[in-house]
């Protein structure tokens, strides 16, 4: 148990300091004094043992009556491990510009306010801790050091199963833990927002795995880095958020996993940097079966590495030049409408420039053959008005189909599409039956034919007998009532016959075709 006569002299400011909830500064007036990079070289003058302040957070003085205890303090060296695990805090803890020797242990703590700013600390674990109020780490550089007893897992700040009533505040904080978790916050139930927002840098993953982010997830102008050639940046796999704004500068040097995420309302990628892991292979953002209402994928420049948005849903789908990188994984992806930014300005895909033809080459981006991109696409154009452009986009998923068919397949597929576009551009058949028509009605009225019965039937007509040809359930009457002498022409009325059954057939077939899925 500590004695008052025990404590140094900046320890019994703070002892006294501690029941009226009084401010100690023992930061100095030399700038390079007040630098918390050089805490490690600060005397006994600006020393406070941890212990200390865990006795008094648990209250090892006396409360003043009419004041509100807090522990505020700045500019100090605190030795020793602030050790709280467990612990019942009531009171609110402020620690500004301090350079801690090693790591805060606030496993499974309930406590009010934890605010530690401009600060530097070799690790913070608070899992399964409950924080009533805020907690802020702004400006501080959080590193996961050989200090920290939970440096099995190489963790700067562990937040996992913690529950967090207000926010937590990261703008401008420092967490570095190459080659392990920067932040590892798998569990976490936010109730407030998560803020790290300009000027945040983390090295190592940060993991928001199951997470419940109810106040939202804002990482503008953020920079996430992760050593390796397969590195995730930021998982939220199976998390709950709603809002994620990963925009105005957010830059990820690894993949964005949002596998299975839920997001309640926007999904924002407006001016951002997605390199992606190093090798190229890895996506830059993995978002299978993620749901979002409002999906902004407007970065400020192509992803360096693939996207995978498999079985993902979205409301609102936003692009732009930069959307889409060479390698789009798309099966399943399914969007309520689409909408195009360009130049800061969001507009209506139906007045973009952006032809049938560039967005079949975006769904052939998509590795192998799927219907189901082809038909959400078709489904769009359907819903805007655009039935044409959607028949366009259904006969190129016939096309892409085709390519993997066996050769006498691919040999009927080229006939379909010939002859009446796979049912999606039936007048196709008009015009071959029109030119054939035209054909054979010139041949044939260059010559006269050979009456089967000399003086019955109608007298001959090189329209109605080239129709007759081509209708292949005869009803004109011409067919069966002349004959050609002439072989050449004899062959052409065979070719017809022929031509009007393989015609017939196409129709049959594409038309068919159009009214089933594939």
């Amino acid at each position: 148990m500590l004695s008052y006569d025990e404590l140094t002299s900046p320890e019994r400011e703070l002892w006294d300091a501690f029941p009226e909830g009084r401010h100690v500064d023992l930061r100095t007036s030399v700038p390079e004094d007040v630098r918390v990079a050089g805490g490690g070289q600060w005397g006994t003058e600006r020393s406070v043992r941890a212990a200390v302040i865990v006795a008094l957070l648990l209250g090892a003085n006396t409360t003043q009556p009419g004041a509100v205890p807090c522990l505020r303090i700045a500019g100090a060296r605190i030795s020793g491990r602030l050790k709280l695990a467990g612990a019942q805090i009531t009171h609110a803890l402020w620690l500004e510009d301090c350079w801690f020797e090693e790591s805060v242990d606030l496993l499974g703590a309930t406590l009010h306010t934890l605010v530690v700013t401009r600060s530097r600390v070799p690790g913070i674990e608070a899992d399964a801790a409950r924080i009533e109020g805020n907690l802020d780490l702004r400006s501080t550089v959080v590193e996961a050091g050989a200090s920290s007893p939970f440096n099995h897992e190489n963790t700067a700040l562990s937040l996992s199963d913690a529950h967090v009533a207000g926010g937590v505040l990261l703008n401008g904080a420092e967490f570095n833990a190459p080659g392990g978790w920067a932040v590892s916050a798998g569990g976490l139930v936010m109730e407030g927002g998560f803020f790290c927002k300009r000027g945040f840098v983390a090295r190592g993953e940060v993991r928001f795995v199951g997470a419940q982010l109810r106040g939202g997830l804002f990482m503008q102008g953020a920079h996430l880095a992760v050593p390796g050639r397969h590195g995730v940046a930021l998982a939220l796999d199976n998390a709950a958020v709603s809002t994620l704004e990963l925009s105005d500068g957010f830059t990820a040097n690894g993949t964005i996993r949002l596998r299975r995420t839920q997001i309640w309302d926007n999904l924002s990628f407006e001016g951002a940097v997605l390199n992606g892991p190093p090798n190229g292979d890895s996506p830059a953002l993995a978002a299978p079966l993620m749901q979002a209402v409002d999906f902004r994928l407007t970065p400020a420049r192509t992803p360096s590495g693939p996207l995978d948005l498999r079985g993902a849903q979205v409301s609102y789908l936003h692009e732009n030049r930069y959307s889409w990188p060479d390698v789009v994984k798309l099966d399943g992806f399914g969007y309520g409408s689409i909408k195009v930014a360009e130049a800061g300005e969001a507009q209506d895909a139906a007045r973009y420039e952006k032809s049938v033809a560039d967005r079949v080459a975006w769904l052939r981006r998509s590795p192998g053959y799927s219907p189901q991109p082809y038909e959400q696409l078709a489904s769009w154009y359907r819903s805007i008005g655009h039935d044409d452009d959607a028949r366009r986009v259904l006969l190129a998923k016939q096309r892409h189909r085709r390519r993997g068919l066996s050769l006498p397949a691919r040999a009927w597929g080229h006939l379909l599409d010939a002859t009446v576009g796979y049912g999606y551009r039936p007048w196709l058949a008009g015009v071959w039956l029109l030119m054939l028509t035209l054909l054979g009605t010139l041949a044939f009225g260059s010559d006269s034919p050979s009456a089967v019965k000399p003086g019955e039937g109608a007298p001959f007509q090189p329209l109605v007998y080239t129709l007759d040809l081509l209708i292949p359930i005869s009803g004109l009457g011409q067919r069966t009532a002349w004959y050609w002498t002439d072989g050449s022409l004899q062959w052409l009325a065979y070719l017809l016959i022929a031509f009007g059954w393989v015609l017939t057939t196409a129709v049959i077939a594409g038309l068919t075709r159009t009214l089933q899925k594939n």
